[in-house]
């Protein structure tokens, strides 16, 4: 059975961002008239801040008061309804491809669903694995989304198709899947591996090239 990963594998994770940025943007200017916040959290995300942007943003445009209102920030990104899509030539595997298959994705976990109603994939993905909803400590490169997925998938071949080389593929290596690592452009994450066991079996620049790496691969 073929596994996917969610974030800047079946979609760009930069498009959640900003799609969540637009909403604190509308948000903060009708609750506390304050215009631009969705702009500057854009502008921060695109100069590699990653961390701390909403706090940088309530200091870029001079909102003391946002400063204690970023747990609630926080809480209504991770809440809001994103506007994203799958990445075309993920729509294009997926719509061609009869499955079953699976996914593991990490991040909390209304998040992550919410992510999942908006791209549309309920029906063509059937074994979905949030690992938040497994229980602290249990995300990637937690086994138990792993071992939850081959029982899934029953005693045929295991594939783990993600982007992140920190977390994504020592642990489904470690127990005989085969790995492929989607770099896009405009991913989030290092695409290089710390060390060999980290790095992932195959490479690929999008979901138009599996199927003939798949056919090439041991089996």
């Amino acid at each position: 059975m073929i596994v996917f990963d969610l974030d800047d594998t079946l979609y760009l994770e930069r498009d959640f961002a900003f799609s969540g940025y637009d909403h604190l943007g509308e948000r903060v200017q009708a609750l506390h008239g304050v215009a631009g916040f969705g702009p500057a959290c854009r502008a921060l995300f695109e100069a590699g801040e990653r961390r701390r942007i909403f706090d940088l943003a309530c200091a870029r445009l001079g909102w003391a008061e946002g400063a204690a209102l970023v747990p609630e920030l926080v809480a209504a990104y991770r809440a809001h309804p994103p506007r994203i899509a799958l990445c075309p030539d993920a729509a294009r595997w997926l719509d061609s491809h009869p499955g079953p298959f699976g996914l593991i994705t990490d991040g909390p976990g209304q998040m992550q669903a919410n992510k999942i109603a908006a791209l549309g994939i309920v029906p063509r993905i059937a074994h979905r694995c949030v690992t938040d909803w497994l229980g602290p400590g249990r995300g990637k490169p937690h086994p138990a989304a792993f071992a939850l997925m081959e029982q899934a998938g029953g005693a045929g071949r295991m594939v783990y198709v993600a982007d992140n080389p920190a977390k994504d593929f020592v642990t489904p290596k470690a127990r005989g899947w085969l790995t492929v690592q989607v770099t896009r452009p405009g991913g989030v994450h290092d695409p290089a591996p710390p060390d060999a066991a980290h790095a992932a079996h195959l490479r690929l620049a999008d979901l138009d090239q599996l199927d003939s790496a798949l056919a090439g691969a041991p089996a």
